[in-house]
């Protein structure tokens, strides 16, 4: 947890960044103060994990009824972003009465101001987008094409940061590495869930629309299940025990694709690798 006072982007930033919305996305949120991912395996997990919540977060139903809407994916995230706003805090909220007896709040204090900085910059930019969207669309003239350049950056910075955070949930593995996965897992459940009780299948038959509505959010659940399980086995990671009390977590192993290759020779003496 050392990194959780770090720096927000680490330097990874330039002028030129900024003529790359998603560049500058990946670096904003994913601040330098996460941890990074200890297990290639549990990586893999965690990128499931994004694309199933992708599915969730815009409704693959938009695709079944006719193709891609735009305006329906822009509702879309502004319910999500309510939806985050109020059931994310509530989530660490519970997980914090249920740490109680291990430790207290204040040990987490900076990680869990981060992780709130983190979701209201994201939320933020969400409204930004919508807002600017809105006024471009009913200008004309001059002002129009500077506008709409600006929402076209914002446009392409908010997709890229809503992958982002899909896969660090707002930064949350610096309070517990078990966080995120829950954290998804309760999200993708509350959007679905009010479809299932109103009856609202979105225009689909009961099979099809049940399947659609439910997939996501099982297949989310299930990986995160799996994501967790995984932690918990290997590293003694257990969500339920507050994070002072887990085991020190070992480095990152070495990048995918390239195979670890161990000290040669003798540590202990001086020129013993020659």
């Amino acid at each position: 947890m050392a990194r959780a006072h770090g720096s927000w982007i680490g330097g990874r930033l330039t002028a030129r960044s900024f003529l790359k919305p998603k560049d500058v996305a990946w670096t904003v949120f994913h601040p330098a103060w996460i941890p990074e991912s200890v297990d290639p395996s549990v990586e893999r997990l965690k990128r499931l994990r994004v694309i199933a919540g992708a599915i969730a977060s815009f409704g693959i139903y938009t695709f079944v009824e006719g193709g891609f809407a735009f305006d329906e994916l822009m509702e879309n995230a502004l319910t999500a972003s309510v939806v985050l706003l109020f059931i994310t805090p509530l989530t660490v909220g519970v997980m914090l009465f249920v740490w109680r007896r291990g430790g207290t709040v204040r040990q987490l204090r900076g990680q869990l101001l981060n992780c709130l900085k983190l979701l209201l910059l994201f939320i933020g930019s969400v409204v930004a987008t919508v807002t600017l969207l809105q006024f471009s669309t009913a200008l004309s003239g001059p002002a129009f094409l500077p506008l709409a350049l600006v929402t076209l950056w914002l446009f392409v910075f908010v997709v890229a940061g809503a992958i982002r955070v899909s896969g660090n949930f707002f930064g949350t593995a610096a309070v517990h590495r078990s966080l995120p996965a829950l954290l998804a897992t309760v999200t993708t459940w509350l959007m679905a869930v009010p479809d299932l009780v109103t009856g609202d299948l979105h225009g689909l038959g009961l099979t099809m629309g049940i399947v659609f509505i439910l997939g996501a959010p099982v297949t989310v659940t299930a990986i995160a299940l799996l994501e967790t399980g995984r932690l918990k086995r290997r590293y003694g990671v257990r969500l339920a025990t507050h994070p002072a009390g887990l085991p020190p977590m070992p480095p990152p192993g070495p990048p995918a694709g390239l195979p670890h290759v161990p000290p040669q020779g003798n540590p202990y003496v001086r020129g013993g690798g020659g």
